[in-house]
């Protein structure tokens, strides 16, 4: 199995959980989230350019515009903590700088590219979680 870490920071997520919204996240599972500005844990990081769900792993395309001079970044739906409709932004579960370290997304090509998007959701998965309260 894994490897034990026991160095009091949250648990990570399991790989397969990064493809699939949170409990308690039921409503967003289907929605157009395009437009939505996205929020990290320090702040915002940008907004949902496009969706996409290719091999069955669901994510979100984020333009970052200035922040990171228009760099675009792919972020799995898993790390997705809350969504506003009416205010029509999402939370996710990571900093700013774990998103900017995230593997780079040059094409949309990659959108399709199962290896990359394991390489992501490897990426993902190994970031520390904050424990969410059982629904």
């Amino acid at each position: 199995m894994g490897s034990s870490r026991f160095s009091g920071r949250p648990e990570a997520a399991p790989t397969d959980s990064i493809w699939s919204y949170a409990p308690g996240l039921d409503h967003a599972r289907g929605a157009d989230l395009t437009g939505y500005t996205v929020v990290a844990s320090d702040g915002t990081a940008g907004h949902v350019d496009r969706q996409a769900g290719h091999h069955g792993m669901p994510h979100l395309v984020v333009d970052t515009g200035v922040w990171v001079f228009g760099r675009s970044l792919l972020v799995p739906v898993g790390v997705i903590t809350s969504v506003d409709t009416a205010g029509r932004k999402l939370t996710v579960s990571c900093t700013r700088a774990e998103l900017k370290a995230a593997p780079r997304f040059r094409t949309d090509s990659e959108t399709m590219d199962h290896v990359y998007l394991t390489a992501v959701g490897h990426y993902y998965s190994e970031l520390p979680r904050e424990e969410r309260p059982a629904g």
